[in-house]
């Protein structure tokens, strides 16, 4: 095939509605997709793939330290300003599902980091335990492992992962899954529908249902198959816990988790899903705990991928205290406000929500210091300080993603054109006990003049796979 049969060969392998329903307004009408597709992978090398295998057991290790730090910091054995940090803004109801002894051990199963590839090395932004994507990535690393491509994972790795992590949770070789899709997540309600039909060659009797499908007895959940009232082994929770409100049976599904009748992955644990984890992380008072409890391999491997992260805490601080590692005009900051008035340079930084908020994720809330103009740079910075009680936010430094070069096909033009971009790198990680699988890389290229790496519509996005010269 030439580069543009390649192009339409896997938009044909699309389901016909597609795999996203989100920013499909300004596609062309004969793609299938949200995004620009290209007739080869994102070229991963040999090295690069070392250090993404490598990666998912260090990022287990952050957070099952994570999870120690908390627990150690309710109980008052760390600081208590650590778990009053990570449960801020956050109803106690949340608070106390967390802190259950049910979930004591539990962690998120599944791991997507954020990774921008600069020119000095790559760079951690985010991590996210209730990722969306998992099932157009899985899509299209069987397409282009068709094609013959040495797609990162394996051609059917996001599926198979997936299915052993579900197996080893339910403790059962052919369990009953409920992939459970809230209003707020609806947008990825499609291809989560697609991976559950892919889920089921694969021996996991999987279905994506909303939240009012499911039904309740005083011993288990069911839902309706058609087949008959199935018993739910595990409930994988596609929906954030800022929005318990408006998810109707919510009550019961976290009852059923409490008392052992299902199991619930990722478990309710708001304070693992916090962004000030990477604050914590930096903070200079932790470092010794950090040092001790990731040990001598993943705290070095961590500190050269997590950038410099701070919580922006709207209490004023003492005279004598600073914010450490943060300089305006070679000074030391005091004072939050002091980065409205930095230079250009000053201003590589970006602002976002921690958690628990619409704007948490999807970089709705997303800020960047150097792309705003002062006055709405000031009203970002304002924002962020004003909403510390209800919603923290955390202010990071920027890192620019090297330039890379892609093909796609454009569907106006009919012909495959060459793009000038930038990536972000999202590796797929399955956790079964101690043991982390990389099950795919998804690419998303974004045009080079964007600051904010997010959105598909004029992005290309495509699974990684190894350089046939690597």
């Amino acid at each position: 095939m030439n580069s543009k049969e390649k192009c339409l060969f896997i938009n044909s392998q699309m389901p016909e509605d597609g795999l996203f329903t989100g920013e499909r307004r300004d596609t062309h009408p004969d793609n299938k997709t949200a995004w620009r597709i290209s007739p080869e992978p994102f070229w991963i090398s040999h090295s690069e793939l070392e250090w993404f295998e490598a990666l998912g057991s260090h990022l287990l290790r952050f957070y099952q330290t994570c999870n120690l730090l908390y627990s150690q910091s309710a109980r008052g054995i760390q600081p208590s300003w650590i778990a009053a940090y990570l449960d801020q803004g956050k109803p106690e109801t949340v608070i106390q599902q967390g802190r259950m002894n049910r979930f004591k051990s539990h962690l998120p199963q599944v791991i997507r980091p954020d990774i921008i590839p600069a020119n000095d090395g790559m760079v951690i932004t985010e991590l996210d335990s209730v990722p969306g994507g998992i099932g157009f990535t899985a899509n299209l690393a069987i397409q282009y492992g068709e094609l013959d491509y040495n797609v990162t994972g394996g051609g059917n790795g996001m599926m198979l992962g997936f299915a052993d992590m579900i197996r080893f949770t339910a403790k059962r070789e052919c369990p009953t899954l409920a992939i459970v899709v809230s209003d707020e997540a609806g947008d990825y309600r499609s291809e989560m529908e697609w991976f559950t039909s892919i889920l089921r060659e694969a021996c996991i009797d999987a279905y994506t249902v909303k939240p009012h499908e499911i039904t309740f007895t005083e011993e288990r959940l069911f839902l309706e198959s058609p087949h008959g009232s199935v018993h739910i082994d595990v409930l994988y929770r596609f929906f954030e816990l800022f929005d318990l409100p408006n998810i109707p049976k919510v009550e019961l599904m976290l009852y059923a988790a409490k008392k052992r009748t299902i199991v619930m992955t990722p478990p309710p644990k708001s304070y693992l899903e916090e962004k000030s984890l990477f604050a914590l992380f930096c903070h200079p008072m932790l470092e010794a705990f950090w040092r001790r409890e990731l040990g001598k391999k993943t705290y070095p491997f961590l500190r050269e991928v997590i950038p410099q992260t701070w919580l922006l805490d709207s209490r004023p601080l003492p005279p004598h205290a600073v914010i450490p590692g943060l300089e305006i005009g070679d000074l030391p900051v005091t004072d939050w406000r002091q980065i409205i008035s930095g230079t250009q340079r000053e201003r590589e930084l970006v602002l976002k929500p921690s958690g628990f908020s619409e704007l948490a994720w999807g970089s709705r809330g997303v800020a960047i210091g150097h792309d705003l103009s002062t006055e709405d740079w000031t009203d970002a910075v304002e924002n962020a300080l004003i909403s510390f009680d209800r919603t923290p936010y955390v202010l990071q430094k920027f890192h620019k993603a090297k330039r890379v070069r892609m093909s796609y096909y454009d569907f106006d033009q009919n012909e495959v054109l060459e793009m000038t971009g930038r990536p972000l790198l999202r590796p797929y990680y399955y956790v079964t006990g101690d043991k982390v699988r990389l099950g795919g890389i998804q690419a998303v290229v974004c045009p080079a003049d964007k600051k904010i790496l997010h959105g598909m519509v004029d992005s290309i996005i495509a699974p990684g796979a190894l350089r046939p010269d690597a």
